[in-house]
């Protein structure tokens, strides 16, 4: 490696002049840093690797280190470091898993000093230890952690989270041998640089991944964490289990956090989803930024405050493919433009309001609201404090109370437990959805559940009524020929509709008999048919009998109407008809041929118009009278849409569980990811775990589904020397006995493993329960009454 020459400029807090300003990248950034003394800043992305001067007025661009026709994927960095003791040394962090340092002190174009290529998968920090200057550190997305010598060509140490990608790692600002790491578990640990083989602790900071952490550069015990729970935290690492001593909540997920120089109680936030702001929190006051800066017109990937005794100057990177410069001075202040109020309800009604003390105080006499019962106003005096930068003013809060009864959520909670979302015919659930609707007096929402099965049932799979409930039905209903041709009014019988009908039906149903092994040849059964024809209209049209009541009909009821023989005459001729063009000759002849039909008869038999609904012709319609499960798709979804906004989400997600591929393709993923992160958070709320599961393993959604495959890591003991085992097989590496033997046989148990929760004694399922037949003593000797869940 080139000679480095080390920099050791002290500046003052007032060393540095500038305004608010930014210059246009060649591609977006994601990572930034910045010299020691403050004057060049490092830009590095996926397509750019370049390094600015910083004047007073604008940014120059002094080199670029992409250099080469066609750059590798070396150059590609996902985070870099200048180092903050040599001026010419800097560390990135590449997509393909290696980690560079450049010499800027190279005469070559090209400054690649040494490439480490151990890491498996993308690296996802890289970082300096403050004080040594060969030592680099790296973390990355396979879950490792390596501890590079640059004097050397290896890395040193190699350090296992035994977790998820290593998310970000940093060296602690006080303690030479101590760094932190976050986990996208949500854990993060602290480790000592000579001790590769075990963390020194381990804590849970975050609900999900952690994606920053960062030491407090003056106070030694203090590390800020941020997460994508949206959650800044602050823990006190002197204790002998790490406490969170302050929280701020943001309105996104937080992707870097950066403690501001001289400045005890401020640290800048920033988030690579939703938010392109960039925010300086005072952490005695989370609710609200003590500091916004928002010039970015994308998301912001990288912050830096530009020296570290100067906290006027903020330098960011951001995927608009900008580099700026921020002057706190310019920065807007959200409390200036807060509303002095604020309001909240309660997870049952209540409405709390708080406001100032002169406005409660004024309104004292007022008449309580209706519907609500007022309590009197609580005041609230907060002590002074001398280092706050806030104005001191008081508070008054007043709560409003509703009638538990009309706005319980009994009926969530019932519904929530008893419906089925899984496991039985898609009829069966909505059935049984029905019926808890209707039991907890939610007709809607029953009649809803009925028509999804009506709407998306297979035709054959819906239960019909038997065969003595489609008789009686039968036996109700008048029979065609009690009708005459007057009372079927005037219109029925018009010419244009016999000719048009003369040669269908009689085609149709010559066509069919044969198929019908129940129809013979016998002119008084056709006959006996053909008289029907009116009373299978009638049903149809106001029994509403569907195909299958009307199969069970015809054939159930034959033999009862075999006994009833109509006249050959339904109606009364109105003139002779002495010409059929329009009838197929072969027709015509079959029909003549008949011993009972004349010539004339052949000729007529079909001018009645409602022959042409006979039971036969209905049996077996020439079109399904069922439409397709698409057609409802429209209709389905804008009811989805309409319960999510009437705030039912549960009904919302119900559904789209139980209908799953009918229904799916039809709403987006975001509008279904957001009803089922709202429908969780309502169960978790009334601490309704196991549904909670349930849904999360049921939805088809990625981003939902992961959430029951975080915060998973099984940690393993000893059961002798209750030591962590940190190989995965059978033999504890410390104390080199078994780590699980049966306490009956005294054998390696292999597979299903039980063992008492008060003794921690156990072995093989069979020859534990065996031994407690006779015995509820521990197996093991040790005296304990032993009890097996």
């Amino acid at each position: 490696m080139e000679k480095m020459s080390r920099v050791t400029t002290a500046l003052g807090s007032s060393a540095f002049s500038g305004r608010t300003m930014f210059c246009h990248l060649d591609a977006p950034a994601n990572a930034i840093s910045v010299c020691r003394d403050a004057t060049q800043v490092v830009v590095a992305g996926r397509n750019i690797f370049k390094i600015y001067t910083l004047e007073e007025e604008q940014f120059v661009e002094k080199l670029n280190l992409r250099v080469g026709r066609k750059p590798s994927l070396n150059f590609s960095c996902a985070d870099v470091m200048w180092h903050q003791m040599e001026e010419n040394l800097l560390a990135t962090a590449a997509t393909n898993g290696a980690v560079v340092t450049w010499n800027l002190g190279k005469p070559s174009r090209n400054k690649q000093d040494q490439l480490f290529t151990e890491h498996k998968r993308t690296v996802n920090k890289v970082c300096f230890h403050p004080t040594e200057v060969y030592m680099l550190l790296s973390g990355s997305q396979d879950g490792f952690m390596k501890c590079f010598d640059l004097r050397k060509k290896e890395s040193v140490s190699t350090f296992s989270g035994q977790s998820e990608s290593v998310r970000d790692v940093q060296f602690s600002m006080k303690d030479y041998f101590t760094f932190a790491a976050s986990f996208e578990n949500g854990n993060v640990q602290l480790w000592d640089i000579r001790r590769p083989d075990r963390y020194e602790r381990m804590f849970t900071a975050h609900t999900g991944p952690v994606f920053c952490c960062d030491w407090h550069p003056d106070d030694r015990g203090w590390l800020a964490t941020g997460g994508r729970d949206k959650m800044v935290k602050v823990w006190d690492m002197t204790t002998n289990r790490a406490k969170e001593i302050h929280c701020v909540q943001t309105i996104a997920s937080v992707a870097r956090v950066k403690w501001r120089p001289e400045r005890k109680w401020h640290l800048a936030t920033c988030s690579m989803m939703v938010d392109h702001n960039i925010y300086v929190w005072d952490i005695r006051r989370p609710f609200i930024p003590f500091a916004t800066f928002e010039e970015h017109k994308d998301v912001t990937t990288g912050i830096v405050w530009r020296h570290q005794h100067d906290p006027y100057f903020l330098l960011s990177g951001s995927k608009d493919s900008t580099l700026y410069q921020h002057m706190f001075k310019d920065a807007s202040r959200p409390v200036d433009k807060a509303n002095p109020e604020g309001l909240c309800f309660g997870l049952f009604g209540d409405l709390a309001f708080a406001a100032k003390e002169s406005l409660i105080s004024s309104d004292a006499n007022r008449k309580p609201y209706p519907g609500g019962d007022r309590r009197y106003p609580i005041f609230f005096f907060k002590k002074p404090d001398p280092t706050e930068q806030f104005a001191h003013v008081s508070s008054a809060l007043s709560v409003f109370e509703t009638d538990l009864d009309s706005n319980r959520m009994d009926w969530f909670v019932k519904t929530a437990r008893l419906y089925l979302l899984s496991g039985k015919p898609f009829a069966e659930l909505c059935d049984h959805n029905a019926k808890v609707a209707r039991e907890l007096n939610r007709p809607q929402v029953s009649t809803t559940w009925t028509m999804l099965r009506i709407m998306f049932s297979d035709p054959a799979n819906l239960t019909t009524p038997g065969p003595n409930h489609n008789i009686s039905k039968l036996g109700t209903l008048p029979l065609m020929n009690s009708f005459s041709m007057k009372e079927m009014g005037s219109g029925m019988g018009s010419e244009s509709r016999l000719e048009r009908s003369k040669g269908e039906s009689r085609q149709d149903n010559i066509h069919l008999e044969p198929g019908n092994s129940h129809i013979s040849n016998n002119n008084d059964e056709n006959e006996e048919t053909e008289g029907s024809e009116g009373q299978a209209e009638y049903m149809f049209g106001d029994a509403e009998l569907d195909d299958d009541d009307l199969y069970s009909m015809e054939h159930d009821n034959q033999t009862e109407e075999q006994e009833y023989i109509l006249p050959q005459e339904a109606f009364q001729l109105r003139h002779e008809i002495m010409d059929n063009p329009s009838a197929p000759e072969h027709l015509q002849q079959d029909k003549a041929d008949s011993p009972h039909v004349s010539g004339n008869e052949a000729e007529v038999m079909c001018l009645t118009p409602i022959e042409s609904f006979s039971l036969i012709s209905i049996s077996q319609p020439l079109f399904s009278p069922h439409l397709p499960a698409s057609f409802f798709c429209p209709v389905v979804r804008e009811m989805l849409s309409y319960y999510a906004e009437q705030g039912d989400v549960q009904m919302a997600v119900s559904v789209l569980i139980v209908l799953g591929d009918r229904i799916r393709k039809e709403i987006d993923d975001l509008t279904q990811e957001h009803w089922y992160m709202s429908y969780i958070d309502l169960l978790q709320r009334f601490e309704l775990w196991n549904v909670s599961n349930e849904v999360i393993k049921l939805s088809t959604c990625s981003a939902i589904t992961c959430l029951n495959q975080a915060s998973t890591t099984l940690h393993i003991n000893c059961s002798n020397c209750k030591r962590p085992m940190s190989n995965k097989g059978w033999i504890c590496d410390r104390c080199h006995q078994c780590a699980s033997v049966c306490a009956v046989c005294h054998h390696v148990v292999k597979g299903l493993f039980v063992w008492c929760q008060g003794c921690s004694h156990g072995g093989h399922l069979e020859h534990m329960m065996n031994w407690l037949k006779s015995s509820s003593h521990c197996p093991a000797g040790c005296g304990h009454l032993c009890e097996y869940t």
